[in-house]
């Protein structure tokens, strides 16, 4: 393990792609990251794994190769491999309505959503009409309870709109009801055990050391970064100001809004916002979708791996107002979420951490980071790894 390039960039970059390298450390020179790991798969083969640093947004101590971080809405990318895999051992019906592993959802109009519809952001529910306090939300109970009590804001499969937290308690309570275990216990016991993961939704407190603390970043972009220039529309902007729109409504769910550094945030089973990982298990994660990876069996068939990159939804986003593409659960390539090709499937999470595989290419890609910016699906820092992964292939 030596020192990679300049400044405190640790790891290893395998030869061809040290332009990742290269643009890892221009995030730290030119972009305000203040911590951050890297890791690229391919084929199976790990040739990136990168870090540097300080393991707090705020601090001195530095990140290392076991450091973890908060991966926001990263964490729908893995926790949609639970359906997908249930799907694939003949345990999930992706057709069937949801009421028939979870008969309260039946109620106000959702009686005829569909898993399909539920995992592809169209069931109509990506708000409550009472936020819950954190206290509720991380009840899995209560927070199932409401969400099936609530009713569509459309009418379920005619539309889709970004579930930003209410995914957590959708694919929570259909995961629990389907096969008695909690989403976090099933990802623990035949995901992140079998490949060996650094990876959980709901942060034990023997690994709590591990974890760094998130904080926002300045947004700074020189002229010549080559970074997206996606600007927010003025309808978007304005969604995000107005509380009654469904955009400000579906990331405010949770009123106050948590402390994602609090230990009890950490701790929830919440498959949509608050899973902790490195950025070496989310890209070995994502490897296994595609193949073997060092002796580990691959997780998905390859008939799940094309189902994981096949679009369902498409267009026009009801909560983030711009065309989103996705999948079963998966946000797919495409303009509002650029991944590395048309073949990849994986998901962002606000702010920064990304993670996605790319059936192509055999590219796993992992990237987590302490810094948190304003971005929502397209974060400058990790589109220039992306950027950097395409131009080394």
């Amino acid at each position: 393990m030596g020192q990679v390039g300049q400044a405190d960039v640790r790891g290893t970059v395998g030869a061809g792609f040290e332009p990742v390298r290269d643009a890892f450390l221009r995030n730290f020179e030119q972009r305000g990251e203040r911590g951050a790991a890297v890791t690229v798969y391919r084929d199976g083969a790990k040739v990136v794994d990168l870090w540097a640093g300080t393991k707090d947004v705020e601090g001195e101590e530095p990140w290392t190769k076991d450091t973890a971080q908060v991966v926001r809405s990263a964490t729908k990318g893995v926790a949609a491999a639970v359906p997908l895999l249930l799907h694939q051992r003949g345990q999930l019906d992706l057709d069937a309505p949801v009421a028939t592993y979870w008969p309260e959802f039946k109620a106000a109009g959702k009686e005829r959503v569909t898993v399909r519809q539920l995992l592809a952001h169209r069931a109509g529910v990506p708000v409550l009409d009472r936020p819950l306090t954190l206290a509720e939300a991380v009840d899995l109970p209560t927070a199932t309870a409401a969400i099936a009590a609530q009713a569509p804001v459309w009418e379920p499969g005619t539309a889709h709109g970004y579930h930003a937290h209410t995914f957590s308690w959708l694919l929570g309570g259909l995961v629990h009801r389907a096969t008695g275990r909690t989403i976090g216990r099933w990802v623990a016991e035949e995901i992140a055990a079998p490949l060996g993961l650094d990876l959980w939704i709901g942060l034990p407190e023997a690994e709590a050391h591990r974890v760094g603390r998130l904080g926002p970043v300045e947004e700074l972009e020189p002229a010549d970064s080559g970074a997206l220039r996606l600007r927010p529309k003025r309808a978007v902007s304005d969604a995000y100001k107005d509380p009654e729109s469904l955009t400000r409504r579906a990331f405010g769910v949770i009123e106050p809004a948590p402390d994602e550094n609090d230990p009890v945030y950490r701790a929830a089973e919440l498959p949509g916002s608050a899973g902790v990982a490195t950025a070496g298990a989310l890209a070995r994660f994502y490897a296994a979708t595609l193949g073997p990876v060092d002796g580990a069996a691959r997780l998905f068939a390859p008939a799940t791996t094309t189902l994981a990159r096949t679009e369902e939804s498409a267009g026009a986003d009801r909560v983030l107002l711009v065309g989103t593409r996705f999948g079963l659960g998966h946000m797919l390539h495409g303009p509002a979420s650029p991944l590395l090709g048309p073949s990849s499937f994986g998901h962002p999470g606000r702010g920064g951490s990304l993670g996605f595989a790319d059936p192509e290419s055999g590219i796993a890609f992992g990237y987590v980071t302490n810094g948190m910016r304003k971005t929502v699906t397209a974060d400058p820092r990790a589109q220039a790894l992306v950027r950097a992964v395409r131009a080394a292939l």
